[in-house]
């Protein structure tokens, strides 16, 4: 190993471990962490099962859903199972204060927010938006539901911050189905760009931020991306290798004298990038990861892309990058960008790559909020258990930027009769 990996390694062992004064009052804050949140319902009670929801989807149960997590308090199953799933509480003022709190605690100018869908397998027809589709998790089709998110990335950290449910053509056109699940009668089919747009009215102007980033699912439909640069919005989206792209300032082919003067042809992404020469590509330290600097080699290229009607659409960026994998193989990546001409290529590649920081997201909110962990059917059962996972996600969060600065006195003493008995 390089002497340069072995101190980085070094330093990440040491910041992996965990002192004892961390978890200090740990209980205590978790209950003043709610009391915004669930400032926002009326019924005392309805405040009350918020603290302790989040409080076990913190907690080490097994099965982090709504039955556990009332045993966990030794309560009967019945009164959080109704909370989560039949009571008509509104979760929005919830991911509202959620919003503000990420904006302001880890807002930068040029902060990046992140669409990233994500899916959860299901067994059954019964739950609210389970149909066969792309499965991400299990790389195939198979029975899921299927979320779009929202996450925010800055220097500072990153949170999931907004989602919405995809439902299935199939689904907005079957009333009994929508009537078992409580699905709300404006609920209207809508694809994944309309879903993120509304999203993004409803959440970005409270995030400071320089940036959209978004998978190839988003970045292929042109008309999404028209209504970004509508909108003023600086992108960074991935897009399909087979997109077809005409470089800007490339020379046509001679004209002969008769007919329309020849124009550039189209080509394929990853022929233009497969054309590259050695001294094309210009290498990136992106960031300190887990295994050492995030190093890529890039390049990029003013072009015109083809819409989905074969026309040519308004004048963007085209970035690949490419990273060495195990086998010494290169993996590409391809991206089109809406940005001021003098936007460095560097800056292009930490947008591009802060889409790898929200899956870091998924994976806390999967592992240790119980994320994929519910066991309801309703469109209300569904919305409520995602945010209050979010909200349990940017508590662990909040308590790993809290590690990097605590002291032993910070928190008095570790007593733990200071604690409030909010979790047993």
């Amino acid at each position: 190993m390089e002497r340069r990996f072995e101190v980085r390694l070094g330093e990440l062992l040491a910041d992996a471990e965990v002192r004892s004064e961390v978890f200090a009052g740990m209980l205590a804050r978790i209950e003043r962490f709610v009391e915004p949140f669930a400032a926002a319902l009326v019924r005392c009670e309805q405040r009350r099962h918020v603290g302790e929801y989040v409080a076990g989807l913190l907690s080490n149960v097994d099965r982090k859903n709504a039955e556990s997590i009332a045993y966990l308090h030794d309560q009967r199953r019945q009164a959080l199972q109704k909370f989560i799933g039949q009571v008509g509480w509104d979760h929005r003022p919830l991911v509202a204060e959620l919003t503000r709190q990420v904006g302001r605690e880890i807002g930068e100018r040029d902060g990046v927010l992140v669409i990233d869908p994500s899916s959860f397998p299901k067994k059954g027809a019964h739950s609210v938006g389970v149909e066969r589709q792309w499965c991400g998790r299990l790389g195939k089709v198979e029975n899921c539901q299927v979320g779009v998110f929202l996450a925010y990335a800055s220097r500072a950290a990153h949170a999931l911050v907004n989602f919405r449910l995809y439902l299935p053509k199939s689904w907005t056109k079957d009333r009994a189905r929508r009537r078992r699940c409580g699905v709300p009668k404006e609920v209207r089919f809508r694809t994944r760009h309309e879903l993120t747009l509304a999203m993004l009215d409803e959440t970005a102007a409270a995030l400071p931020h320089g940036w959209i980033a978004g998978d190839a699912e988003l970045g292929k439909n042109a008309g999404f991306r028209g209504q970004l640069r509508a909108r003023g919005e600086h992108y960074v989206l991935a897009v399909p290798s087979n997109t077809l792209v005409r470089a800007v300032h490339a020379a046509p082919p001679e004209y002969v004298g008769s007919g329309r003067p020849p124009q550039v042809p189209f080509t394929r992404v990853d022929r233009w990038c497969g054309a590259l020469t050695n001294d094309a590509w210009t290498t990136i330290d992106v960031r300190d990861a887990e295994q050492g600097p995030l190093v890529v080699a890039a390049a990029m290229t003013r072009v015109r892309a083809r819409n989905e009607r074969h026309q040519v659409g308004d004048e963007e960026m085209l970035l690949v990058w490419r990273e060495r994998q195990g086998n010494g193989a290169w993996k590409h990546d391809y991206c089109l960008c809406h940005a001021p001409r003098e936007t460095p290529l560097a800056e292009l590649v930490r947008v591009a790559k802060s889409r790898q920081r929200v899956e870091e997201c998924f994976q806390r909110a999967k592992s240790e909020a119980g994320l994929a962990d519910y066991e309801v059917r309703t469109w209300q059962g569904w919305h409520h258990h995602i945010t209050l996972s979010l909200l349990a996600t940017w508590f662990l969060t909040l308590e790993a930027r809290r590690e990097k600065k605590v002291r032993p006195r910070d928190d008095g003493s570790s007593n733990p009769t200071n604690d409030c008995p909010l979790a047993a």
